[in-house]
This record gives structure tokens, sequence and C-alpha cells, in this order.
């Protein structure tokens, strides 16, 4: 089948199309977004970041 190194390329891949997507239609609305989110506190950035590690960690998981 595929080795792990292309399975991770394709998962890459796939981030690098999803994260695309906003930027691309809805360019005003993510730089607001962006705006917004730089305004935020280092610890509150620091715990969604770490709250998105765990959920995909979990994912990652469950689904192997």
């Amino acid at each position: 089948m595929f080795s792990f190194g292309e399975v991770i390329l394709v998962a890459l891949a796939m981030v690098l199309i999803v994260e695309g997507i906003g930027p691309m239609l809805f360019a005003n609305k993510w730089q607001r977004f962006l705006q917004q989110i730089s305004q935020q506190p280092v610890n509150q950035l620091r715990t969604m970041g770490g709250i998105l590690v765990t959920i995909g960690v979990v994912s990652l998981i469950y689904l192997l």
C-alpha cells in the first residue's frame, strides 16, 4: 500500500488545501479574523492550540 512517509505527505497536502480555502474564498473576513486573533492574550492562544493538538491526537489514536 502506502508507506508512512507517503501518508504523511498526503495528510499535509490535505491540511494545506483545507487551510487555503478560507483565505481564498473569504479574504476580507479572513483578514479581520487574523486581526482579532492577533489581539488575544498569549496564554489564551496557547490554550486554544493545546486543545486543538489534543483533539487531533485523540482523533488520530481513535482512527488508527
